[in-house]
């Protein structure tokens, strides 16, 4: 376990710190790494897909059976949607949305997680770095874009699926680039369909907002006025929440500076999966430094899927720990129900 570096400050009153699901975070961070015995119902792994081969037709799924008295869930559209034509002008914009689609996928999404995506879409995924076995090609007799974890719909995915990506497979932006017809969104797969999904995502919310409103309460943890909205309406994500528990337990005390890593037009539902805390919160000195030391060392001997992407910046007269969680962002971390 990791040892407060400056045992000055150290509150005198420590029962806030162990209430309510804070107090389960307390005994799995005490073993000096989060674990996924804590949450029971974290999101299903997806499916690997073998690499960017075009998909055959998807077999038979429980939640989205292919049944033709199930008008919801039909084997294939019965009318697909007609393709766009795009301008010159737009194609163009197209190409510059894909691009700008595939650094965000490349470097926010989790490289784990399987991403499905028409031909050129994958193509430009790879070129980007995204792992191309985790990349899921749709042909164009694909009838659904299950197996995959995220959706890149571009004008080819919208024509193939028509109404059925997002009110079926895909509820949920992550994050969109571009507008109209040329447009390229990030959506977040439902592995039982869309409506299960929003429930989830609703509980979800709903515990991190209960969770928030504990995480204000710990007198270990400092959040400037600016942000204390973010985390009491539960817009910071599952992942943060815990880790911010945690290390107010660790080091007793923690300094926040701000959120962020929300996708550009992600829907309001969507959290935030980065921070900012104060690395040297007593100032420049030795005792801070090993203070550093010690977060550093504790975010960094997480596990999935609480191991972030940590890094030290240094704004004029500053160092600050960065500390982000790649997307989609889980549900059921603090207990709310998965749909998986």
């Amino acid at each position: 376990m990791l040892r407060d570096q400056d045992n000055a400050g150290r509150p005198t009153t420590r029962q806030r710190r162990r209430a309510g699901v804070f107090g389960l975070v307390i005994l799995v961070f005490a073993a000096g790494a989060l674990t996924i015995a804590l949450v029971q119902g974290s999101s299903r792994p997806a499916a690997r897909s073998g690499g960017a081969a075009p998909r055959a037709a998807h077999p038979a799924n429980p939640a989205h059976p292919a049944n033709p008295a199930n008008p919801a869930h039909p084997a294939h559209p019965a009318h697909p949607a007609p393709p766009v034509a795009l301008s010159p002008a737009a194609l163009a914009a197209a190409a510059a949305n894909r691009s700008q689609a595939a650094a965000w996928v490349a470097g926010q999404v989790s490289h784990s997680v399987v991403v499905s995506c028409d031909p050129v879409m994958c193509a430009a995924l790879a070129a980007h770095g995204f792992p191309a076995g985790d990349l899921l090609a749709l042909s164009a007799s694909a009838t659904d874009p299950m197996g995959s974890g995220v959706v890149v719909a571009t004008t080819t995915v919208r024509d193939q699926f028509g109404s059925r990506l997002a009110d079926i497979y895909a509820p949920v932006v992550l994050a969109s680039f571009g507008s109209g017809p040329a447009r390229v969104d990030v959506r977040v797969e439902a592995p039982n369909g869309s409506q299960p999904y929003l429930v989830a995502q609703r509980a979800d919310l709903l515990a991190r907002q209960a969770a928030g409103q504990q995480l204000l309460g710990n007198s270990g943890v400092h959040v400037p006025a600016a942000w204390r909205q973010d985390i009491a309406t539960g817009r910071v994500d599952s992942r943060l929440l815990l880790t911010l528990a945690a290390l107010a337990h660790e080091q007793r005390k923690v300094y926040v500076e701000g959120f962020g890593a929300a996708g550009p037009g992600a829907a309001a539902a969507v959290p935030l999966r980065a921070m900012r805390i104060a690395g040297l919160p007593t100032g420049d000195d030795p005792g801070s430094r090993s203070y550093l030391n010690a977060v550093l060392k504790f975010l960094r001997s997480q596990q999935a899927p609480y191991r972030a992407s940590v890094s030290v910046v240094t704004p004029p007269g500053q160092t600050l720990v960065q500390i982000e969680f790649a997307a989609p962002s889980p549900l059921g971390l603090l207990g709310a129900r998965s749909p998986s």
